[in-house]
């Protein structure tokens, strides 16, 4: 296969589908794949893409881990590389301009789970599970599952998972708030994308101030956090696109196209 098919991309009317692509081992994740994706992920276009969705390709899985093949051969200092790359890819779609729609379409286990958990919206067929089985193997989550998972579901919970690697249905990891939503495997897709293209009508600008807002606030105190609120805030007021949805408002009328300025 193509390195280049790895990951692959498509877009419409605002929304960008990033699908990894290698069903014949569950999607798993090597250094490859996580190469293509920093690519993809590099080259989005927000003057277009408002929302993206990532899937996997298949049925099975969304990503049913790292490569056990590549790492079997690591020394320490690879190991640690293989990590630190990981975390750069996946802190750059966390802190991705706008919102990150995780379809979770089946097994999201070890850095799969790990990267569902770098999105911002998490949705799951009702065939899904998700799991950190890293202990298993004599190692711990390496792409930031030690630290998203506590600030998703609390700490009892997360080390619940991490410590026994035991896997958890899509049920109860929306009953534990590490998704959202559970839909039949056959209607996963078109709600991720409905979801999206919810986001993606709203006014750009305001969305991704909100994203920052949430993301910057809760890594810290209230009363900071406050602040970085009515910074954003006060700065929708420069833009173009709030003057126009205000005054459609007003009017009792759509707004017209947003210009994303």
């Amino acid at each position: 296969m193509d390195e280049r098919d790895l990951v692959l991309y498509e877009e419409h009317e605002g929304v960008g589908i990033i699908t990894i692509n290698r069903p014949e081992v569950l999607n798993a994740m090597n250094t490859p794949v996580m190469t293509r994706l920093e690519e993809v992920i590099d080259a989005l276009d927000f003057n277009t893409v408002r929302c993206v969705v990532i899937t996997g390709a298949g049925r099975k899985a969304f990503v049913a881990g790292a490569d056990i093949r590549e790492m079997l051969s690591f020394d320490c200092q690879q190991a640690y590389e293989f990590s630190i790359r990981g975390n750069r890819v996946f802190r750059k779609l966390e802190t991705l301009l706008v919102p990150v729609v995780a379809a979770v379409n089946g097994y999201a286990l070890g850095a799969g789970c790990e990267l569902a958990a770098a999105c911002d919206l998490r949705i799951a067929s009702d065939t899904a599970s998700f799991g950190q089985p890293e202990v298993t193997l004599g190692i711990t989550p390496g792409f930031g599952g030690t630290q998203r998972l506590a600030r998703l579901i609390g700490t009892q919970n997360a080390k619940d998972m991490i410590f026994t690697a035991r896997r958890v249905s899509a049920f109860e990891a929306q009953a534990m708030g590490l998704i959202s939503h559970t839909y039949p495997a056959d209607r996963l897709m078109s709600r991720a994308v409905e979801t999206a293209e919810q986001i993606a009508k709203n006014v750009p600008f305001a969305v991704r101030a909100c994203k920052a807002a949430v993301n910057e606030g809760m890594h810290t105190g209230l009363d900071v956090a406050l602040g970085i609120e009515a910074e954003r805030f006060s700065n929708c007021f420069s833009t173009e696109d709030h003057r126009e949805a205000m005054l459609a408002f007003v009017e009792k009328r759509p707004p017209k196209p947003f210009k994303n300025r």
